[in-house]
């Protein structure tokens, strides 16, 4: 029997919903041909409904991840509920909302982030509204970026990297290569994603490494960083994923090929919809949609009324991107 991942370890390899949404879809050579179908107008429509109610859920990590799916599914379509989810109580899902607006360049959110920006102390709310904010060509306060990066707080360090990264700014190599060396293990995979995502070949090598490793939640954030710039020279390194031991990491990996425009693990994401461990159910929904076969749409569909809302959302997320 396949041994599975505890509880800690498959919800932070999770990771973010903003890996997921894959930029371009080609299916790979010798891969099963997709069906001939349109994407149901009424699906969309409950996958859309889905989207709306897990935005104002009670739970603050679904709202979240809500948020983030928002951006992926539906980009800039979702502007409305981006604007009202910056104003939400709780500082993760802030967090995640003044990301997607800086992602987005949702220009209406600058009222609110100059306000953040003097209001709210949290420091990982202030972090991404000078992400936002440089991201929106107001680029007054950028180096506190940097000083973000020498924060005590882990994970404050962690959050900053991934704001480099999705800056798109080559001069934060700089910064963040001596990253690769912070004595938290999340900073550096972080910062190692980030650099990739920049083109540095030292980000490369660490998440090479990390895919390598042995455990299953560095394993999984690394071969969904190394998917992230949508590069095909790192497809093999991401396709040994799917020999893994672990269903988990397997499912990772067919996302993560998904991103890069295969879907050979299709089959695989297909069946672990039907599983009884809702985490795995939750991972092949999102490794469907970064597949984005049309035809994974009556698969997609029973997900929908999942007693778990994380794979009802992702199932959602996940029919709004076939394509």
């Amino acid at each position: 029997m396949m041994e599975k991942l505890t509880t800690s370890v498959v919800l932070l390899a999770v990771l973010s919903w903003a890996a997921g949404c894959a930029e371009s879809r080609t299916a790979a050579p010798g891969s099963p041909a997709q069906q001939d179908a349109n994407v149901k107008e009424s699906l969309k429509a409950a996958a859309r409904q889905e989207l709306a109610v897990a935005l104002v859920d009670r739970d603050s990590l679904l709202r979240m991840h809500a948020v983030e799916a928002v951006k992926d599914a539906l980009g800039t379509a979702g502007q409305n509920q981006i604007l009202l989810a910056l104003n939400d109580s709780q500082p993760p899902v802030r967090f995640a909302a003044i990301m997607a607006a800086g992602e987005l360049r949702l220009q209406e959110a600058m009222p609110t982030l100059r306000r953040m920006l003097v209001q709210d102390n949290d420091p990982h709310i202030q972090l991404a509204v000078i992400f936002a904010m440089h991201r929106l060509g107001d680029v007054r306060h950028s180096v506190g970026l940097e000083q973000a990066l020498r924060s005590p707080d882990p994970e404050v360090r962690a959050d900053t990297a991934l704001a480099l990264g999705r800056l798109a700014e080559k001069t934060a190599v700089r910064i963040l290569r001596p990253v690769l060396k912070d004595p938290a293990v999340a900073t550096r995979l972080q910062a190692a994603e980030a650099l990739w995502r920049l083109g540095d070949e030292e980000g490369l090598k660490y998440l090479v490494a990390a895919a390598l490793s042995g455990h299953p939640a560095q394993k999984m954030f690394a071969l969904l960083a190394l998917a992230g710039p949508r590069n095909h020279a790192v497809i093999e390194h991401v396709r040994a994923g799917l020999d893994s031991e672990y269903l988990e990491v397997s499912l990772v990996a067919a996302r993560s090929l998904g991103m890069l425009g295969s879907d050979e693990a299709y089959t695989l994401a297909a069946n672990t919809t039907r599983s009884a461990e809702w985490r795995q159910r939750h991972l092949a929904a999102m490794a469907l949609g970064a597949i984005g076969r049309p035809d994974a749409q009556d698969i997609l569909a029973p997900l929908l009324k999942d007693p778990e809302g994380d794979v009802r959302l992702a199932a959602a997320a996940a029919i709004l991107q076939l394509r």
